[in-house]
């Protein structure tokens, strides 16, 4: 784990606004992208700020958590400063939209190892189970300032 606000020392990354929890999606993926959506229609107090890993921004984030930025194996949730991974970034993306969908925080009664297998295997699979969009997610006018990038 990296120390907090990390990314704000890290030349290659841009600095942006990070005064809300921001969710790193692929932005191709239809499994995603409807992740993305279900955020936009469920965060009623627009909490969370959306940016697709595509972007230039994203690109340089997943590459400060050293991961393939070119393969987009989880999403990232930066929430005060701190980068969360696979299903610990679900379980409080969940947890951030209140009830009913915190109580998604039962899952942690299993090990993260565990959660995360499955996240994994879903993550393999995302593109042959969902499909994958002919472009890149964006948002609608009503939604921009919603998102970073």
């Amino acid at each position: 784990m990296r120390e907090a606000y990390s990314y704000r020392r890290d030349s290659r990354v841009p600095s942006f606004s990070d005064d809300h929890p921001i969710v790193v999606y692929d932005g191709y993926c239809a499994f995603c992208s409807g992740w993305a959506k279900f955020l936009l229609r469920h965060d009623r107090k627009e909490k969370f700020r959306l940016l697709a890993a595509q972007s230039a921004l994203g690109h340089a984030i997943y590459e400060h958590y050293a991961l393939d930025p070119e393969d987009y194996e989880t999403n990232i949730l930066i929430a005060d400063g701190m980068a969360f991974f696979k299903s610990e970034a679900c379980l409080r993306m969940a947890e951030g939209l209140g009830f009913p969908w915190s109580l998604a925080a039962v899952f942690r009664i299993f090990p993260l190892k565990m959660r995360d297998a499955c996240y994994e295997f879903i993550a393999r699979n995302r593109m042959r189970f969902f499909g994958r969009n002919a472009s890149c997610f964006l948002p609608s006018e009503d939604d921009k300032n919603r998102f970073l990038g």
